[in-house]
C-alpha cells in the first residue's frame, strides 16, 4: 500500500515570488522594513563624489578660505584703507607702525599695508591670467599633438623639448629687460615658457583618451579631428587640466615674485609681492624693519601654498580611484 504525500502549501511559495518580484525602490521605509528590503539608494553622481572627496580634506577647504580672505583684503581692502600708492612722501621715510600707519612705510613714504593691497592685486591678476594663457595654449598643442601622432606628433614635441631644455629663467630675465615689463607683457613673459609643461602633460593623456571606443567612433562615423578633441577628448581630459591651471597659478605667482626680488618685475608705482621683499631685504640687514619683509613674504608662502593644497585636493576628487563611496 503506498503512501500518499499530502501536497505542501502553496501559499508561503506565491508569497516569497511576490517578495522577489516586489521593487525596494517602489516601497515606503515601513513597507521596505516589514518586507526585510532595503531601498537602494540612488547612485551619485561623479561630480558630486569629487565633491565629497575635495570636502573631506581640511586643508583644502581652509585653503579655499584663506585665498577668499586673501583677495577680500587685496580688492575690498583699498575702498575702507585709502592711501596714495602713486606719489612719493619722503617726510614718511620708513616710519614706523602707528595709528596713522598701521604697517608703517617704506623708503619712499608708502605706506606699506596699502602698498601690500596694490601688489597683491598685480601678484594674484599675473598668476591667474598667466595660468589661463599657458594652460589654453598647452591643452591645445598637446591634444593636437597627441591626437595627430606619427610624424606630426613627434614634431611638434620636439619643439617643446627644444623649449624646455632653454634656461628659461635666464631668457625670461632678458624678455624682461628688453620690454620693460607691464601687468600685460609679465603675463605672456610668463606664459610663453610654462604652457610646454602643460603641453607634454595633455598630450600624454590625449594618447590614452585617443584609443578609446567613443574616440574611434568619430573616426569611423566620418567626424573630423576637431570634433573629436573638443566633444570627446577634451572633456576627460579636463580633471587633469583643472588640477594643473591651479598649480600654474602658484607657480606664475612665485615666477613673478623670483622677478620682482631680482629688479626684473613691473615697474613703479606698480609693484607686486616680489618687488616689495627685494626692497625690504636691503634694511632688515641694518636695522630691525621687520614690517618691510614680513608681510610680502607671508603673503606669498600663503597663497603659494593655498593653491597647492587646492590642487592636491582637486587631484583627489577627479581621480575616480579614491572616489571611495
Amino acid at each position: 500500500m503506498s503512501m500518499i504525500t499530502p501536497p505542501s502549501d502553496p501559499a508561503p511559495v506565491e508569497e516569497l515570488q511576490e517578495v522577489q518580484q516586489v521593487d525596494p525602490n517602489a516601497l515606503t521605509a515601513v513597507e521596505a522594513a516589514e518586507l526585510g528590503l532595503t531601498p537602494a539608494a540612488k547612485p551619485r553622481s561623479m561630480l558630486r563624489r569629487g565633491l565629497e572627496v575635495f570636502a573631506e580634506n581640511k586643508l583644502a577647504l581652509a585653503s579655499v578660505v584663506m585665498l577668499v580672505l586673501i583677495a577680500a583684503f587685496c580688492y575690498i581692502g583699498p575702498l575702507f584703507y585709502h592711501t596714495n600708492q602713486v606719489n612719493t612722501n619722503l617726510s614718511e621715510y620708513l616710519c614706523r607702525p602707528s595709528a596713522q600707519h598701521v604697517l608703517g612705510c617704506n623708503d619712499v613714504g608708502y605706506d606699506q599695508l596699502g602698498r601690500l593691497m596694490v601688489a597683491g592685486q598685480t601678484s594674484l591678476e599675473v598668476g591667474l591670467a598667466a595660468a589661463i594663457v599657458a594652460v589654453l595654449i598647452g591643452t591645445l598643442y598637446g591634444a593636437a599633438a597627441g591626437f595627430a601622432g606619427g610624424a606630426v606628433d613627434s614634431f611638434m614635441m620636439r619643439v617643446v623639448d627644444a623649449g624646455l631644455s632653454l634656461p628659461y629663467i635666464m631668457v625670461i630675465i632678458i624678455l624682461s629687460v628688453i620690454f620693460q615689463p607691464n601687468t600685460v607683457i609679465m603675463i605672456f613673459i610668463i606664459a610663453v615658457f610654462y604652457w610646454l609643461g602643460v603641453a607634454r602633460l595633455v598630450r600624454g593623456e590625449t594618447l590614452s583618451l585617443r584609443t578609446r571606443e567613443y574616440v574611434q567612433a568619430v573616426k569611423v562615423l566620418g567626424g573630423s579631428g576637431n570634433r573629436a578633441i573638443t566633444r570627446h577628448i577634451l572633456p576627460n581630459a579636463v580633471g587633469t587640466i583643472i588640477v594643473q591651471a591651479t598649480f600654474a597659478v602658484a607657480d606664475a605667482i612665485l615666477i613673478l615674485s623670483g622677478l620682482g626680488f631680482l629688479g626684473y618685475g613691473v615697474q613703479p608705482p606698480a609693484t607686486d609681492w616680489g618687488s616689495m621683499l627685494s626692497n625690504g631685504l636691503t634694511y632688515i640687514q641694518s636695522a630691525n624693519y621687520w614690517w618691510l619683509i614680513y608681510p610680502p613674504g607671508i603673503a606669498i608662502i600663503l597663497t603659494c601654498i593655498c593653491f597647492n593644497f587646492i590642487g592636491d585636493a582637486l587631484r583627489d576628487a577627479f581621480e575616480t580611484r579614491l572616489q571611495r563611496r
